[in-house]
């Protein structure tokens, strides 16, 4: 992934109104390709509209799209919605809580951390966005919740200067949290494609969501292997 290819990921209206989406587990199911006790295990993944679905119907969202691509792998997960539009990371460290106790059941056994583009598109200072998805991060650790964290560029027009701090945040929490699965840049392969974003350009279509997946795939197998639950036969 190139710094110059991040530059174009221009996101510039992202989450803006786009309400609230917050879609809850159903009930635990036993599924035959699933391991260990057969039980079905819960991703979580926090994150504002790229995760809630904005623009699209909930079966064409990124979490069920993942979901359907790894049950496709021989995995028995159930990946919980848990995007906001328009959501910070500042507002995804409060809302933590709640959204591990809206599951019916277990904590999830994983979760997915892909927040901060309403950050930059704010220019919020780096160092908030750092200490935001630190405690975010360091809640899903004391809980024992493996974590991955999806990072995200700043819109270009903040400066040069703004764009490397705010790159650095997500990599220095790579480096001081080496048990996190670390995935770059969540928007890799689509940003700034107009043929896999809706009208606004900013928020994927069903092929940009697909593409996502696709490339994230590997990264969140590396999570579910690390929390040693969901794996198939």
């Amino acid at each position: 992934m190139s710094t110059g290819y991040g530059r174009r990921a221009a996101l510039r209206h992202l989450g803006a109104g786009c309400g609230l989406l917050l879609a809850r587990a159903g009930a635990a199911r036993t599924l035959g390709t699933a391991a260990g006790d057969g039980e079905e295990v819960r991703l979580l993944m926090l994150g504002d509209s790229l995760t809630a679905g904005y623009g699209l119907p909930a079966a064409q969202s990124l979490p069920a799209r993942l979901e359907a691509a790894l049950r496709a792998r021989g995995r028995a997960v159930r990946v919980v919605n848990a995007g906001v539009s328009g959501d910070t990371a500042a507002g995804g460290r409060a809302r933590l809580d709640w959204a591990l106790a809206a599951l019916p059941e277990d904590a999830p056994a994983a979760a997915i951390v892909a927040l901060g583009a309403n950050d930059g598109l704010r220019g919020l200072p780096a160092g908030e966005l750092h200490a935001n998805l630190a405690a975010i991060l360091d809640g899903l650790g004391r809980r024992g919740v493996p974590a991955l964290l999806a990072g995200m560029y700043a819109p270009p027009n903040l400066g040069p200067d703004y764009g490397r701090e705010f790159a650095e945040a997500y990599r220095r929490l790579a480096r001081e949290r080496s048990e996190v699965v670390f995935y770059p840049f969540l928007l890799e392969g689509v940003a700034g494609d107009p043929a896999l974003n809706q009208p606004d350009g900013i928020h994927p279509n069903p092929r940009g969501v697909e593409e996502i997946v696709r490339r994230m795939l590997p990264a969140v197998e590396t999570l579910l292997d690390r929390a040693g639950r969901g794996r198939g036969r």
